[in-house]
This record gives structure tokens, sequence and C-alpha cells, in this order.
């Protein structure tokens, strides 16, 4: 079987694992852990822990066990006292790391636990935060990065980490490498940032895959067409390595859709500009790879994984 690593963070790269595990590859998926909002932020300032909110959604919909178990632990406490809003995998996950000692052995027992076909991996297992610097002011953490990421120029996190070591190898065994969905800048450049990420990844031989996004992110990505995506991916990849290839959504979304969603949420749908993204010298699959539901613009987990495993296939 081919070996996939995928790089994000976020509801999108949860659907899109969610699909992939339904083909014959094994995945390695690399979560950022520099969260600090709702339950996960307020677990990582009591606990003085990493963020385990996006690893446990990750958990869940890679998770090939009983579906009342897997609900169970997306269980989300609604009334009010300490417990409110956390949902269940996060109180257990906090646990596990006491218990096994960091937050890269919690995932690995909730793998076994939750017989996962594959692995994830916490880009580390220590606290951190990131930062963004304009030319004037500093802004510490991830809910204040993304709603300023206009005015920031630079990112880093608070101190320089260590990061998991099986991410390195699993790098160095790839066929493909995927940016998944999700916040730009909040949930995927967060890995490139990481010195020791991007020499493994200047060391690869394996191409890498751009999933894009399917509408703008208020704060982060206003504007930005795929091309932009690419092109802000490229810069913090750095000299060496390129995003290889773009799977777009070239389906027609409906304008009652896309007007809801720019009047309430500020968001709009995402142009693929096939010439551009040429241009930044990546190949475009487009395809009609979204799918409503509850009036939300999701990707069709199914679609997009299936676009991921046969590309794979052109290329044996």
């Amino acid at each position: 079987m081919k070996n996939i690593v995928v790089f994000g963070g976020g509801t999108g790269l949860s659907c899109l694992l969610s699909g992939l595990k339904l083909f014959p590859v094994r995945v390695t998926c690399v979560i950022a852990v520099s969260d600090n909002g709702s339950s996960s932020g307020v677990l990582k300032d009591e606990l003085d822990i990493p963020a385990v909110g996006d690893i446990g959604k990750v958990l869940l919909s890679m998770a090939n066990t009983d579906e009342d178990f897997i609900e169970l632990l997306s269980y989300r406490f609604s009334k009010s006292g300490s417990l409110y809003n956390h949902p269940v995998r996060n109180i257990m996950m906090a646990a596990l790391i006491d218990l096994k000692g960091n937050l890269a052995e919690a995932t690995k027992y909730m793998c076994k636990l939750l017989n996962i076909n594959g692995n994830v991996l916490p880009l580390t297992s220590e606290k951190v935060d990131l930062v963004g610097r304009s030319g004037k002011e500093t802004f510490y953490g991830e809910e204040a990065v993304s709603s300023n990421m206009h005015h920031i120029r630079k990112l880093s996190y608070d101190h320089d980490i260590r990061i998991c070591s099986d991410i390195t190898s699993a790098i160095a065994e790839a066929d493909l490498i995927v940016f998944s969905p999700g916040s730009l800048f909040t949930s995927i450049i967060p890995h490139l940032i990481v010195e020791d990420v991007r020499n493994a990844l200047d060391r690869s031989p394996a191409p890498i895959m751009y999933i894009s996004n399917l509408v703008t992110q208020p704060g982060e990505t206003e504007g930005f067409k795929v091309s932009d995506h690419v092109r802000t991916l490229n810069r913090y990849l750095g000299k060496k390595r390129k995003v290889d290839i773009v799977v777009a959504n070239k389906g027609s979304i409906s304008a009652e859709v896309a007007g809801h969603y720019l009047e309430l949420e500020n968001k709009s749908i995402v142009e693929a500009d096939e010439d551009a993204i040429r241009k930044e010298g990546a190949r475009l699959i487009p395809d009609d790879i979204f799918t409503i539901t509850d009036g939300k613009i999701r990707h069709d987990a199914l679609k997009t994984a299936y676009r991921i495993f046969s590309y794979l296939m052109e290329q044996t």
C-alpha cells in the first residue's frame, strides 16, 4: 500500500480522513497543537498541556470501532458547570497525558483503543502558542493570530519546539504529502514554520498535494483564490519544495448558499483560477468535490479521498 502523510487540523482534516480510511492506503496524520480556543484552550491553560481538540477530532474520524463508543467520545457537556462545553474525548486525552507521560504516547494509545489503521502524530508533545508579529504589534495565541492575519508579517512559536520523532521517518517513507483543507495560517502553516519539518520535506522525493479550501476564512484569507493559497504555501515551504498538485472544487455552488455564507459569515467561495495555479508550478485536478450538509458547505469526503487515491494509482 502507498504511504500518505497528511498535515492539518480542524474540521476539514477530519472530513478528509473519514474518506481516506475507506481506501487501501497507509495514512499518517500530523496535527498542530497550538489551538487556544474553546474546550481545548481551557484545558491547555488549566492543566498546562498541549491543545488536544484537533487530535481528538482526527482520532474519531479515523476510528474503526463501535458507533456508540464514538458517540460517547463525541458527547459535549451542555449543562453549566466546570465541565461545560468539554467533549468527553478532550477530558480523556487530558487524563491519558497524565497516565502515559506525554501527548504523543497518549495519542498512540488512543489509536490502539479506536482500532485506527494508520498513525496520528501531534506535531509536538510540548505546550506551544502561535505568535504573529507585525511591524509594531505582536499577537499571541491562535485566536489572536487568526483575527489579525492581515497585519502579520511573520509567524513563529513562543519557543523552539521539538517535533515528535516519528514525523521525519514518516515523511521519508511517504509516497505523497498532503496539506489538508482547513485554516491556512493556523492549521497548515504552523507545521511549515518548524525547520525540522521543512528540512524533512526538502529531503523527501514525494510530491506535495494541496486540497484547497472551499470558502475563505475571515481574518485570514479574505479575497483569496486557490492560487493565493498555493502561493502562500510555497512561500513557507522555502526555495526547494513547492506544491505539485492541487485538488480544487469546480462544482457549481448555488447562489443562494453562497449568498448565505457571505451575508452571515463573511465567507466567499474560493475560485479555482487554473492559469494562475499553473503559473505557481502546480497541476490542477478539478472536480465537483463539495456537499451541502445542514446548509453548510463541506468537502465530500469520499469524492475528495478518491481523487487522492486516483492520483496515487496514476503514479504506479
